[in-house]
């Protein structure tokens, strides 16, 4: 029995009725992945992870998520199992500790197959800057599957494994699981712990999901979402069942149109399919209301202020000294910094740690880092204002599918437009999720919904009654081509 494409839910039933082992599921999952070409995964757990499929198959091992096997990206803590994050800088970290959602995972079964790879330090919109080479979208080896949680959304598209952890600090789950066809939420800030998870832009960073439909997405949740101690942003809330009120239907709903968002400036099949989609939610007794905020013009230099200024604080600790990359033949202190540095890291995330060092220095701290705050701010009372009077909001996830390879990495502005519908809702703290509607030249787009604070169950709702009434999430690319 072929386990590739089946959902998280389907292989729960059959190893519930003991269809399929898991030491078979665990054992596919590893063939799949060795014959892949996408570069999905930077580090494989073969040994341990076949042992914790035994135990499932045995009756040690119960939970949730018992006996499934899912991927993690790089940038997730876990114990005994190197960490790099993407970088050089970190290509023999191996952590001593799980990261809380990794730990949470474990703790509902599931079984660790891998690290995914990703951008490095999670900069980037095309998985082209990871230190581990550039992953390829499963529709098109030529194109990138998104940033920076690219290696996650490859592996799920592929059908490697049936969900993966990411993290959205800028559109980092959506805009990937809209590239490569499949759906990807990002939770309300700190309705996930943040613990164990290496820190790119700290108020803004946030754990996901990745898997082929809203009601895994929801399973997954389920379990990745807990207050944590450990984590001073974490929101004190009780868990939530994001499966209890998936099947709510939608009449008298209100979906909120931006106003800002100008959707005729984008290419006709990215329009038709955003129309059709409406068309789905008519149908389902959803009303669509236009919303404005003027402020969200303001989202992509807000962001690309403030993200680089905490990245510059949060990566200094990489110095060469403590953990990490050390470079040799130094004479001094100085150098050992510079030297490690400059050759742990990157082009991009150089870039990135120059301008944040710069806007973050005492000349120019009031003009660009605490002008971006205020900015912030204002973003953030218009999803207020606009989720007040809508239930959830709509647009798409990426203004085109996917393009290709090389073809944005000379110009970082371009590549940073990219992100243009999904910044703002991490600048405001707010739930987002991007399901598939549709495709443009033959590659997958996704729709993107919006939610209001701690209310991700009614994004869910919205994403699961859409798909019960579409099929573009049971498309899957041909493999026979591309890998």
């Amino acid at each position: 029995m072929s386990i590739r494409f089946k959902t998280l839910a389907e292989l729960k039933e059959l190893l519930e009725k003991k269809e399929i082992s898991s030491y078979e599921l665990v054992k596919e999952t590893f063939k799949n992945i060795s014959s892949s070409k996408t570069n999905s995964f930077i580090t494989l757990d073969e040994e341990a992870a076949l042992n914790k499929a035994r135990d499932f198959d045995e009756g040690k091992v119960d939970g949730d998520l018992a006996g499934i096997p899912i991927a993690q990206k790089d940038l997730f803590c876990t114990k005994n199992l190197r960490t790099t994050c993407g970088s050089k800088i970190l290509e023999n970290f191996i952590p001593p500790y799980d990261a809380t959602v990794v730990d949470n995972l474990l703790a509902a079964g599931s079984i660790c197959v891998g690290k995914t790879n990703m951008d490095e330090f999670a900069m980037g919109s095309s998985n082209e800057t990871s230190y581990y080479g550039t992953v390829r979208n499963p529709w098109d080896l030529e194109r990138v599957p998104g940033g920076s949680s690219g290696g996650s959304a490859a592996a799920v598209s592929e059908g490697l494994v049936c969900a993966a952890t990411g993290t959205d600090t800028g559109g980092s789950i959506r805009q990937p699981a809209a590239l490569c066809g499949i759906t990807g939420i990002k939770p309300t800030y700190g309705r996930a712990s943040r613990w164990g998870m290496i820190a790119f832009a700290s108020s803004l960073d946030q754990a996901g999901a990745f898997a082929r439909n809203a009601e895994d997405c929801a399973l997954l949740l389920n379990h990745i979402c807990s207050h944590d101690s450990k984590d001073s942003t974490s929101i004190s809330e009780e868990r939530e069942n994001y499966l209890d009120n998936i099947n709510n239907n939608l009449k008298g709903k209100k979906i909120g149109i931006i106003k800002e968002f100008d959707i005729s400036s984008l290419n006709k099949e990215v329009q038709d399919s955003f129309e059709k989609s409406k068309k789905i939610f008519e149908a389902l007794g959803a009303n669509f209301v236009e919303v404005s905020m003027p402020n969200i013009k303001l989202s992509v230099p807000t962001y690309y202020v403030i993200a680089p200024a905490e990245c510059s604080s949060n990566l200094s600790r990489f110095d060469g000294v403590k953990y990490g990359y050390r470079a040799k033949d130094v004479d001094n202190l100085e150098e050992l910094y510079i030297k490690s540095r400059s050759e742990g890291f990157g082009d991009e995330v150089k870039r990135r740690i120059l301008i944040g060092t710069y806007v973050l220095s005492a000349g120019f701290y009031d003009a660009y880092y605490k002008k971006a705050q205020q900015s912030r701010r204002m973003i953030k009372n218009d999803f207020v204002d606009a989720l007040s009077e809508v239930d959830v909001i709509m647009s798409p996830s990426s203004p085109s599918s996917a393009f290709k390879i090389g073809s944005k990495t000379e110009d970082p502005i371009e590549m940073y437009l990219e992100d243009l519908f999904t910044i703002s809702s991490n600048l405001a703290g707010v739930p987002a999720m991007s399901i598939p509607h549709g495709f443009s030249d033959g590659l997958p787009i996704g729709l993107q919904l919006i939610g209001n604070y701690l209310e991700e169950s009614k994004i869910l709702n919205f994403a699961h009654q859409y798909q019960k009434n579409s099929d573009w999430h049971f498309k899957t690319p041909n493999l026979g081509e591309s890998s």
